[in-house]
């Protein structure tokens, strides 16, 4: 964004510019998308409804920030609570306003963190924030990748810390209602120690919370057979951006009641609405459960084999990809000691089911590659193994970061594509990385189509900085160009907004943008993610 800028880890003097940041910021904002449209190939017709100009929204000015945190203060005390939830320390702005993993970080950072108890408390932050032109900025898990959670306006950062709980367990209909902060690997943790032989099977990075999975549409390794969050919601609570509190649906797993808001408010990245409840599907443990690694020669010989396994109907649990570049960051990270990987093109394998399917699918998956001069099975032994093999694809990114040395950084990013493009996509890429002399793997969840590209740059080397944009640009233009998208799990964020303009085109944007301007008309909701006004 252009204009003046928030000094990068300030508290006050970050308050102090917030309003003209959102002015000049938006008008900048509003010049780049409307200048991207003009490139892009015109509409032969294009109906009003997408002709028609959404005001540029007037954000708060200092002294309306501070009387709105002081009226948020007394709206709270009043209703009975003695804590103060919101906190102006310079080093929680920080945190809740720039990611060390994230492809991309405005300079700016949220004005105040609040940290909610209930929704009643939510509802009456929006109402007091809608009214006073307050940005509201949801953060639950702060582990996305593509600027999600950002603070480019400034505003209210709203932390659900403190909503982390089960709020009923229903065993018998295999649902659970929980609040937004609570961890999918938390959540599993107590499904199995209550016993219920059920478990929640979205499973992205470790430390994803309920509230950011929804907000990104996430999915994770077991994508392949459980599909993404979007299939696991029954219904959400939802604080509009007025305060106005709703919930989507009642708690059938199947309803044709009406538009399906579920839907709208998945994978919105709080633009829409902020979630504070949601009821969730769950499934029952399988009975038996295998994990396996096989190597390959070749990158395309491992996509290939993987996308033969989905095209033949092989019903695994997961399936992922590592480089032989990945597979060295593992070793030498550490995160698996002492157990050391042979660096070289591996797929992850997760078999899940009755006893004798895992054993009939285990054998159709060996076959299909050997037939792609896939190396010898390796197979967990028992579930300590299965864990550790895991492990491995689990542990990728942390092990990335974690060679990080000076002003070094990973750029971690993704697109997916049809799985009969998987081979070239992956293949190519490669290829482009490695020419461009770039320390970088490829790895992800090719049951789907999915995959990521995981680069290591020198901030501080804007020559270098230059080649991996080019190169994530490049990647994502190819997608597109295989029928592909964007981003697969990570969501648009800050980071992609121009890239889901290629992917969609600016009448479907159009329709976005109407639908954001009909359920927050000041652009408050999590503002400059997804998209910008025209």
């Amino acid at each position: 964004m252009g204009g003046q800028q928030f000094p990068r880890w300030s508290g006050r003097s970050v308050f102090a510019l917030t309003a003209t940041a959102g002015v000049l910021g938006f008008g900048l904002s509003a010049a780049t998308l409307q200048q991207q449209q003009q490139q892009a190939a015109p509409s032969k017709h294009r109906v009003m409804l997408f002709d028609s100009k959404t005001p540029t929204p007037q954000y708060a000015t200092l002294g309306e920030m501070e009387l709105a945190i002081e009226e948020i203060r007394r709206d709270i005390r009043a209703h009975g609570e003695a804590e103060d939830i919101i906190s102006t320390d310079p080093e929680d702005l920080h945190a809740h306003g720039y990611s060390e993993w994230s492809t991309t970080n405005p300079d700016n950072l949220p004005v105040a963190v609040a940290y909610p108890r209930s929704t009643e408390q939510v509802a009456a932050i929006a109402r007091v924030c809608h009214r006073r032109g307050v940005p509201i900025i949801p953060y639950s898990g702060g582990s996305s990748l593509e600027g999600n959670f950002s603070a480019p306006y400034g505003g209210i950062s709203v932390d659900f810390a403190y909503m982390d709980q089960i709020v009923q367990l229903h065993k018998d209909d295999m649902d659970v209602v929980v609040q937004p902060s609570i961890g999918w690997q938390d959540l599993n943790e107590q499904l199995s120690r209550a016993g219920t032989g059920l478990f929640f099977p979205i499973d992205p990075g470790p430390s994803a919370k309920i509230g950011g999975m929804i907000g990104t549409n996430c999915s994770g390794t077991n994508a392949v057979k459980y599909g993404t969050m979007k299939d696991w919601v029954i219904n959400l609570t939802v604080v509009l951006a007025d305060g106005t509190v709703i919930k989507t649906r009642r708690r059938p797993r199947k309803s044709s009641a009406g538009y399906n808001l579920n839907s709208l408010f998945v994978g919105s990245e709080g633009t829409l609405g902020l979630v504070t409840e949601a009821t969730l599907k769950l499934a029952v443990v399988p009975e038996e459960t295998s994990v396996a690694v096989v190597t390959f020669p070749t990158i395309r010989d491992a996509a290939a084999a993987a996308a033969e396994v989905m095209q033949t109907g092989v019903p695994v649990a997961a399936m992922e990809i590592m480089d032989e570049v990945q597979m060295r960051v593992v070793n030498i990270g550490g995160a698996t000691a002492p157990r050391v990987w042979q660096e070289a093109p591996t797929l992850f394998f997760k078999f899940a089911g009755t006893r004798s399917g895992v054993q009939e699918n285990v054998a159709r998956v060996q076959g299909i590659a050997r037939a792609h001069r896939g190396g010898g099975f390796e197979f967990a032994k028992d579930l300590r193994e299965q864990k550790l093999l895991w492990s491995a694809r689990k542990e990728s990114l942390w092990s990335m970061l974690a060679l990080r040395k000076g002003a070094e950084e990973v750029w971690s990013t993704d697109v997916a594509v049809p799985f009969s493009r998987l081979a070239d996509i992956i293949e190519v890429s490669k290829k482009e990385m490695d020419d461009l002399g770039l320390f970088a793997s490829i790895l992800g969840h090719v049951g789907d189509g999915n995959f990521h590209e995981s680069i290591m740059y020198n901030r501080a080397d804007p020559e270098e900085r230059a080649k991996v944009e080019a190169c994530v640009k490049n990647m994502v233009r190819r997608a597109l160009d295989m029928e592909g998208t964007c981003t697969g799990e990570h969501s648009v964020g800050w980071g992609k907004k121009d890239s889901l303009l290629l992917e969609v085109g600016p009448d479907t944007l159009a329709v976005m943008r109407q639908i954001k301007y009909a359920l927050d008309p000041k652009w408050i909701m999590n503002p400059g993610k997804i998209m910008d006004l025209s």
